[in-house]
């Protein structure tokens, strides 16, 4: 899926849009999605965030996980007719643990999963990795909402 499919999915745009791409969609019991963002020293929020030692906002990274997932409850879990006017919106965040800043040039791999799905209401586990390594974890609850 790229960027111009995943922006029928999600409302948000640059400079918000935060998955340049998604790689692979797993349809099993608990549903499963990865995305790419690559990330690059033309982010705005570079020229403000420790200048001179460039690293990505955590809240950005978590929220970068929880787009992946919205795209994934948007996708998989609702139908056509009712994603249409719907977003996914945060209800929640646990656990979150950072485990290695993310540099200009690095490419940000998330993994997320829906690990309880009720309703309008979906719990997902989070990863984002740069390489091998892990960056971030989180625990996320979303709230699917009609949109205005």
């Amino acid at each position: 899926m790229d960027v111009i499919e995943i922006m029928k999915y999600l409302p948000h745009r640059y400079p918000f849009l935060l998955v340049d791409k998604v790689i692979k969609i797993e349809n099993s019991e608990n549903k499963k999605i990865v995305g790419i963002k690559n990330v690059t020293i033309n982010e705005p929020f570079f020229q403000g965030h420790f200048p001179g030692d460039p690293i990505m906002p955590g809240v950005l990274i978590v929220e970068g996980m929880a787009q992946c997932g919205g795209i994934l409850v948007l996708k998989e879990v609702l139908s056509e007719e009712e994603r249409k006017n719907s977003s996914p919106y945060f209800a929640a965040i646990d656990g979150v643990k950072f485990k290695r800043p993310i540099r200009p040039g690095d490419q940000i791999r998330y993994e997320i999963e829906i690990i309880n799905m009720k309703r309008t209401i979906a719990k997902m586990k989070g990863k984002a990795f740069v390489g091998e390594e892990l960056a971030c974890e989180a625990e996320m609850t979303a709230v699917i909402v009609k949109r205005q």
